[in-house]
């Protein structure tokens, strides 16, 4: 087991990532966690990640430096690294030249052990910092240099203090992956005990112990988490689990039907529809602002949910898709405010009346993880592989005000996309790829005629855990299939776009 001490890095998550990738458990923990805390998840080896704050500010974020003195290896990237220095009796300062982005390191000792074992000499790396080390503790030597920042990575291998400059965890450090797996193996000698079949297993067994006899009420959307989750809680209480699908009338073509034969028939379990499709499109009428469509789309739910959640007897608990993500996007780890990005159904919200406590089997999982999980549970491949699709559905993807007409011509065309996208095989290896009804429209010409309707954007990105994401390089054949398609099949519509827009500095969806 591996602990990830938070210091407000953006990439934690990646850090945590890099280490279940090589089968080994960890967890992410605020930096206000307690020396007694630490003892008792008996950790192999501590992780100080990055974050925004100088170290010489006041109320900059720092642990106990005690943790120095548990005999565990450790190692500190970016701010991490200037806490473990300034701990252990270093200095850190502002340079003359700060460092963001590309930058060649060099490495200048491999002793055993060494986080550099097997690597060039000299490979990429990627920097974003404006400290740097001016003096080092006792017994630390230098691992690796760039022009610019001598001191980029050190080691006290008497101590197993190892810490780094730049960032291993991004994708733009090369053989970062592997730094971090020596780390893991090398240094903590960790053994591989991580697995969705491990996790499975106990989750099962700790709902089981947690639940008892009692019931679980549960909203089913028909995504990833919400399946796999309900599917989990299912194998461990059976009956009763009762999951309830709202239809608010802001769904996938077919998504009712779909949803009914993989769940209701296929692996018996209990579900309630219900149609409360007139009820939203009521609450969202003349609302065009994103975080008011959302707001207005969870308070209905909520509503609708908790009046059917009161129909089932001796109901204790509330079942949630929960992910890792969710959490990081909706508050910070020091449950502290911070930028939300946008808001999310699934995370807080809940009534104090309902009186139920919470199982959020996933909590700590990413996408790529909860996917494993389903192929271990038994999920269809169809379900196990369906792309993200947002808690307030369509009405995020229309521009402007909801009504049904512009429901209806948006899931035509995101209907015919993905259809197309499958057909060209490219479904799995998308993030995800849909639709967008922009609130313009432009004149067009079609069988000699002038027209005036509506544009469709389509959107397309590759990514692992939808924290980043890169526009796909789409086939212009396909594109030009897509947009024929769409033109000709869905009346309103008379021109076709694509997004080519990278997370950051947008967003995937477009509210």
């Amino acid at each position: 087991m591996i602990l990830i001490i938070d210091f407000g890095s953006q990439f934690n998550q990646l850090i945590a990532r890099r280490v279940r990738e090589n089968e080994v458990y960890c967890q992410i923990e605020p930096s206000e966690i307690t020396i007694d805390k630490i003892k008792s998840l008996s950790p192999d080896g501590i992780i100080l990640s990055g974050g925004p704050a100088s170290i010489y500010e006041e109320n900059s974020p720092s642990i106990d430096a005690d943790i120095f003195k548990l005999g565990i290896p450790i190692l500190g990237i970016c701010y991490g690294m200037h806490f473990m220095i300034q701990a252990l009796g270093g200095k850190i300062a502002r340079p003359k030249k700060r460092e963001y982005g590309f930058a060649t390191l060099q490495v200048k000792d491999e002793s055993t052990p060494s986080l550099f074992k097997d690597m060039p000499k000299s490979f990429q790396c990627w920097m974003s910092h404006g400290d740097s080390t001016e003096i080092l503790p006792d017994n630390f030597i230098i691992t690796a240099s760039t022009q610019n920042t001598e001191i980029a990575a050190i080691a006290d291998l008497k101590n197993r203090f190892f810490a780094l400059q730049f960032h291993p965890e991004v994708e733009h450090t090369v053989n970062g992956s592997e730094m971090i797996k020596n780390f893991l193996f090398d240094v903590c000698n960790c053994k591989k005990s991580w697995s969705m079949d491990s996790f499975a297993s106990g989750a099962i067994a700790q709902i089981k112990e947690a639940v008892g006899h009692k019931r679980v009420v549960m909203g089913l959307s028909g995504g990833v988490d919400s399946s796999v989750a309900a599917l989990l809680i299912h194998k461990a209480i059976g009956k009763n689990l009762h999951c309830i699908f709202v239809d608010n009338g802001l769904l996938r073509k077919d998504e009712k039907k779909s949803l009914e034969k993989v769940f209701a028939a296929n692996l018996d379990m209990n579900i309630t529809f219900v149609d409360a499709q007139k009820k939203f499109l009521d609450a969202l009428k003349d609302v065009t602002d994103p975080e008011k469509k959302r707001k207005a789309i969870g308070r209905l739910f909520i509503e609708v949910f908790e009046a059917e959640a009161a129909k089932i007897e001796d109901a204790k608990f509330l079942g949630q898709g929960t992910l890792y993500p969710d959490i990081i996007e909706s508050k910070s780890a020091f449950g502290g405010p911070t930028s939300i990005i946008k808001s999310h159904h699934n995370v807080g919200g809940l009534p104090e009346k309902m009186n139920l406590k919470l199982i959020e089997p996933l909590e700590l999982l990413f996408k790529d993880e909860v996917r494993k999980l389903g192929i271990e549970l038994g999920l269809n491949d169809d379900m196990v592989w369906r792309q993200p699709f947002p808690g307030p559905g369509l009405a995020i993807r229309i521009m402007g005000a909801v009504t049904e007409d512009r429901l209806k011509i948006l899931r035509e065309a995101d209907s015919i996309l993905l259809e197309e996208i499958r057909e060209a095989g490219l479904y799995r290896s998308l993030w995800q790829s849909f639709a967008v009804l922009l609130p313009v429209k432009s004149v067009g010409v079609m069988g000699d005629k002038r027209t005036y309707d509506s544009c469709i954007a389509i959107r397309a990105v590759n990514s692992k855990d939808a924290m980043t994401a890169d526009w796909a390089r789409l086939p212009h054949d396909l594109l030009a299939k897509i947009s024929n398609r769409i033109i000709n099949e869905v009346d309103g519509v008379n021109r076709v776009v694509f997004d080519i827009t990278s997370k950051p500095p947008g967003t995937i969806e477009w509210e």
